[in-house]
């Protein structure tokens, strides 16, 4: 009898273990897993992209969520940043947020991942897919066109003026490369004389680029035969400033240009840059992941959402909005020093 009363006791625990095994299994998996939000940039090392990750760095913090910060280093490797989405596609990633460095190269790993219930939102340059879920950016041409009528109002409606283009691929440069020629045509006295020739990806290629462009057009008197320059990015400013520069031409040819780093900000302040079309890149990765987020917790998300962009001049840089956009505190969230 107490035989029979042990083996009847022993199976009652084996079942009550059992029991709070499965409970506590049921339990684990009901409670929702952290989401992580993988954000991939064109590059690492501009400024623009060091606030665009101080942006999502700041999303994550506010809403709880975690990111992975991965893109490759250069804004001419799209090799590079495939592998990057291709690897987070097989970790298994919530979602991506990503800035795709070719409209039309990207396009097939973003389906691949939609297709494994990874959803994409896209940010600050388009791509040709109709797979996002928003897309998230600079109204690029207007920005251009800002661009375009500030070089126009600055040379009175007349001149000659050239343009450096960035790189074949990338969409929003081409948007603004577009805009700025569209608007410059509205002012009837104004020639482009040069719009087809290529910075590239970094600021030595652009230099040389510039140095390029700028040789045939230098007069006997060691000036410039154009009254404007126009650069659509902040490496091809950056290369064209170094190459006005070193030929002792900065400030002495009107110049405008696209986004904003230390040392541009220094040269629109020695009027060696006459306007800067300004973005928000903080805002831009603040609200990809934001976005995102909320698009994973079933929530309604626009399709477009616009950024904005300002022109920055020698006048206006001092002004607290302006100057929060050319000096953006991505330290603050980074951690940099």
């Amino acid at each position: 009898m107490r035989k029979l009363f042990v083996i009847f006791a022993y199976s009652l625990l084996l079942i009550c273990l059992s029991s709070c095994g499965q409970q506590q299994g049921e339990s684990d998996e009901d409670t929702p897993k952290r989401l992580t939000i993988a954000v991939i940039p064109k590059g690492t090392t501009h400024v623009f992209w060091k606030s665009v990750h101080a942006g999502a760095v700041k999303a994550a913090q506010e809403l709880n969520v975690e990111i992975i910060w991965k893109g490759p280093l250069k804004e001419d490797d799209r090799e590079s940043q495939i592998k990057v989405v291709e690897d987070l596609i097989t970790s298994r990633v919530s979602g991506i947020v990503l800035a795709p460095l070719d409209d039309t190269a990207l396009r097939p790993v973003v389906n691949d991942a939609v297709q494994n219930n990874i959803p994409v939102v896209i940010i600050d340059s388009g791509l040709k897919s109709d797979k996002q879920i928003s897309f998230v950016a600079t109204d690029n041409y207007e920005g251009g066109r800002k661009a375009g009528h500030h070089l126009a109002q600055l040379l009175d409606g007349k001149g000659k003026v050239v343009m450096l283009r960035y790189q074949e691929g990338s969409a929003s440069t081409m948007n603004r490369e577009q805009g700025f020629l569209d608007s410059v045509k509205e002012y009837p006295d104004i020639e482009v004389v040069s719009s087809n020739q290529y910075g590239g990806a970094t600021t030595e290629s652009a230099y040389t680029a510039s140095e390029n462009l700028l040789g045939p057009l230098r007069t006997s008197e060691g000036r410039l035969s154009v009254d404007g320059i126009f650069c659509p990015n902040e490496s091809t400013v950056f290369g064209m400033l170094r190459a006005l520069q070193d030929s002792g031409l900065a400030g002495k040819v009107t110049y405008v240009g696209f986004d904003s780093s230390e040392m541009l900000v220094k040269a629109v302040r020695n009027g060696e840059i006459h306007g800067l079309v300004l973005q928000d890149p903080i805002i831009m990765g603040y609200l990809g992941v934001k976005t995102m987020v909320h698009h994973l917790r079933g929530e309604q998300v626009e399709k477009r959402i616009d950024t904005g962009s300002k022109v920055a001049t020698p006048e206006n840089m001092d002004d607290p909005v302006i100057k929060d956009l050319l000096e953006p505190d991505y330290q603050k969230w980074l951690k940099e020093k």
